[in-house]
């Protein structure tokens, strides 16, 4: 549960209680329920409230109030902080078990909730919906054969995706309440190499399993060749969807052979994310070079304190070859060579990129990976996407290198104690390179083998999904990813997160890119030798340069050069 739908929870059940206290004569002010909703919302918001402010909260004598505050503080359910500049006094704040059974209250209200208004079953966990559905249904109405649900329950859409924290969500937000996309069994989420070979397999199929496929962005070089996918063109053309509202690179990630084969549901960026607190206290530069970087790191590493300088992805496999793609760009060159376009306008072809990787940039990187690693934490080569965010969110980290989907925990996670503490700062730039920040996301498409009526309603979804309207909802509800410039202009958008702002900034100054990771049809097979042998170079089984010497083999290899 994110603190956004806490706060809703809370708002709601004001709503709902104070009919209860104007229109009933004998009905009374509940101080412990007023001083309960107004210390949770205060910590929620990152306000500090006073004891006299919350006094003032309860509804009752001012000297009565203070002393049943004064209780909650002696029996432990209050804790009194020292407020964090120079002048005397302190804050409340709720203990950490009266958060926690906080918590728990609100899951048990949202699960009743949502079992008497959603035609839930009382047998399903609270967190398998999304609170405030039922607000996003209102404002956001399908179109009506999303509605109507022809033919009954057996009819409902089909998907497949990804399992991420931003999939999961939205799976459930989708299912939600009033919304008719489909129960929760209709969302099938599975892990990208998984997922990889189901929409392979599903296109072998003389009918889809599924009406609305994710995947990844790079993989529509691979995968569209196949004829997987249908095109949407001809779709687009009757819709609402404006390319125009989309940037430019976003929009391309979905092009290929000059055809729309998917539509943008989220973009993210990899960004660097730094402890603004600890830089501002020590007054240290924020980086903007791979150097910068490492001496930042260093000031703050302290392993002696289970503190790190620095969190990246360095896993074997997917999360390393990811982070050396990306930190190439950094350094001015790709792993396969291809020219540096402006904007995006479609998938490269592989005949035209040559594959190298033994060039001064690729050295550079495989030099800062190692220092990288001193100043890491020991089982930094064990740690992919989630294992560096929850670091980092727990406060073991002074930087993180982070795709803002995942950044996006840091301010709305309840476990979080870097929300509003974090800056996020453009890529460093490499030895004679540039800050290039990587798009990635995901799109949506309607596999090719899907019947004709099926695929408009699937291509309607899709729309619906990705609208405007829709996506901004999604930024309002904690997941600051949409691609579309309308949404990133939108004040009520851009105020909930400055992720949505810092990478509106980032787009406007042309330094979003999807050259870091190119869409060539063999990207899952470069990605998976970059994966394992630079792996082995960190571990220190190679070296480096055998480890790049190994990747251009195998390259040339796969791309037949």
């Amino acid at each position: 549960m994110t603190e956004y739908e806490l706060l809703r929870i809370i708002s709601f059940l004001e709503k709902v209680r104070s009919p209860y206290v104007e229109m009933l004569p004998f009905a009374e002010a509940d101080p412990a329920w007023n001083i309960l909703f107004a210390l949770m919302k205060a910590h929620l918001r990152g306000r500090e409230i006073r004891i006299t402010g919350l006094a003032a909260e309860a509804g009752i004598p001012h000297a009565t109030a203070i002393r049943r505050i004064g209780r909650l503080i002696e029996e432990g359910h209050i804790v009194e902080k020292p407020i964090d500049r120079l002048e005397k006094g302190v804050r409340l704040v709720p203990s950490e078990a009266l958060n926690a059974d906080f918590v728990r209250f609100a899951k048990r209200i949202k699960g009743l909730l949502a079992e008497t208004f959603g035609l839930r079953s009382s047998a399903e966990a609270e967190e398998d919906y999304y609170f405030g559905g039922s607000s996003f249904a209102a404002q956001i109405i399908p179109p009506p054969q999303l509605i109507s649900n022809p033919g009954g329950r057996g009819n409902d859409l089909r998907f497949l995706l990804n399992d991420d924290n931003y999939f999961r969500a939205m799976r459930n937000m989708w299912a939600d309440f009033r919304l008719n996309l489909g129960s929760r069994d209709d969302f099938e989420l599975l892990p990208l190499s998984t997922l990889y070979d189901r929409v392979h397999d599903n296109a072998a199929r003389a009918t889809s399993n599924y009406d609305i496929v994710a995947i990844d962005m790079p993989w529509l070089g691979d995968i569209g060749q196949t004829g997987a996918f249908r095109s949407l063109d001809g779709f687009i053309e009757n819709s609402r969807i404006s390319p125009m509202d989309f940037h430019p690179s976003v929009w391309g990630t979905g092009t290929w052979n000059e055809r729309q084969y998917g539509i943008p549901i989220y973009c993210t960026v990899e960004v660097l994310a730094a402890r603004s607190d600890w830089f501002e206290r020590d007054e240290i530069k924020y980086p903007t070079t791979f150097s910068e970087t490492i001496e930042a790191a260093r000031h703050f590493h302290n392993p002696q304190k289970s503190r790190y300088g620095i969190v990246w992805n360095a896993a074997q496999g997917r999360p390393i070859a990811q982070t050396f793609m990306i930190l190439m760009a950094c350094c001015g060159r790709n792993v396969v060579n291809t020219p540096r376009p402006r904007f995006l306008s479609g998938v490269a072809a592989m005949r035209d990129s040559l594959p190298d990787v033994l060039n001064e940039a690729a050295f550079a990187v495989m030099d800062y990976l190692h220092r990288l690693r001193d100043v890491s934490p020991p089982n930094i080569l064990d740690m992919g996407w989630d294992q560096r965010t929850h670091t980092f969110l727990s406060g073991g980290a002074a930087l993180s290198y982070c795709w803002t989907v995942h950044a996006a925990r840091f301010e709305y996670d309840l476990a979080s104690v870097v929300k509003r503490r974090v800056r996020y700062l453009p890529q460093p730039r490499g030895p004679s390179g540039s800050s290039i920040n990587p798009i990635g996301g995901y799109l949506l498409c309607v596999p090719a083998n899907l019947p004709e009526k099926r695929a408009q309603i699937a291509f309607d979804a899709i729309a619906w999904m990705t609208s405007p309207e829709a996506m901004k909802a999604h930024v309002q509800n904690g997941f600051p990813l949409a691609p579309r410039f309308s949404v990133s202009a939108d004040p009520e958008a851009a105020a909930t997160s400055p992720v949505v702002s810092f990478i509106d900034k980032l787009a406007k100054r042309n330094l979003l890119s999807t050259w870091p990771r190119p869409a060539v049809s063999q990207y899952v097979a470069i990605e998976n030798t970059l994966g394992v042998e630079i792996h082995r170079a960190l571990r220190g089984d190679i070296s480096d340069r055998v480890a790049l010497e190994n990747v251009q083999r195998e390259f040339e290899r796969v791309t037949g050069t």
